[in-house]
């Protein structure tokens, strides 16, 4: 279980976060949207530990995440995959080394049982056999897909995605977000993504929180939204520049 409670966060005197408050259950696909620069990034980064808070709280599996020292950090890190929109994939290590580069850091596994996990993932993405490319290689479909597969490699509780379509024609588009209904279903795995496609909030989600001026305007499921009065919502899943909020 996920819990934020009284979310602050400033950079340079800008208020991104000014008390955001939600839980996420064991399970739940939740898609986060909002305007750019509404703060769904940072409210990520600040899930998994990467930002600390002005003020507030992060719960992950009844651990306060933001005071943890980073031992312990980095056991609750152990159990979340991350995608970060570009893949982030480091250029100079193959397909094989980036998936595994998490493993050997994260889990306790013999080099032989992180090469195995290495290709099971990459079976699991459809991408067999491609271990030996260099990211440079790769389409941009492709790198999202290794992103996944690094992810999924170290067996999460949580999958964490940073706008995982964005830059993706429809094809590829479909394929990553039924990448995403796929390992969500997987042992219950809580999923968590962050977008502004509204294609894909529709396509994966069960749940949807939309951020507005630094606070939670919105928190259903994908009917509740499509029925939502709100200006600020109807404006965003609308793309209807004319309406006033």
């Amino acid at each position: 279980m996920i819990k934020v409670r009284d979310l602050y966060k400033s950079f340079d005197g800008n208020k991104v976060l000014k008390g955001v408050n939600f839980s996420i259950e064991t399970g739940e696909a939740v898609a986060i949207i909002g305007k750019s620069g509404s703060g769904k990034s940072v409210l990520l980064k600040h899930i998994n530990g990467l930002l600390k808070p002005d003020s507030g709280e992060i719960w992950v599996d009844n651990k306060l995440v933001n005071t943890l020292s980073f031992r312990k950090l980095q056991n609750i890190r152990a159990k979340m995959g991350m995608v970060f929109q570009a893949g982030a994939l480091f250029d100079s290590l193959t397909v094989g080394e980036n998936i595994g580069l998490a493993l050997r850091r994260l889990t306790k596994l013999r080099e032989n049982e992180v090469l195995e996990r290495v290709q099971s993932s990459l079976i699991d993405v459809d991408l067999q056999g491609t271990e030996n490319l260099m990211p440079a290689e790769l389409s941009g479909g492709m790198k999202k897909r290794v992103g996944i597969a690094r992810a999924i490699a170290i067996k999460p509780d949580f999958l964490l995605y940073d706008e995982p379509t964005t830059g993706l024609d429809p094809v590829m588009t479909d394929i990553i977000n039924r990448l995403i209904v796929k390992f969500q279903k997987i042992n219950s795995i809580t999923s968590i993504i962050v977008t502004h496609e509204m294609r894909t909030v529709f396509d994966v989600s069960n749940r949807i929180i939309m951020l507005h001026n630094g606070k939670v305007q919105f928190d259903g499921t994908s009917e509740e939204i499509k029925n939502c009065n709100d200006l600020a919502v109807r404006q965003f899943i609308t793309g209807d520049s004319s309406l006033v909020c």
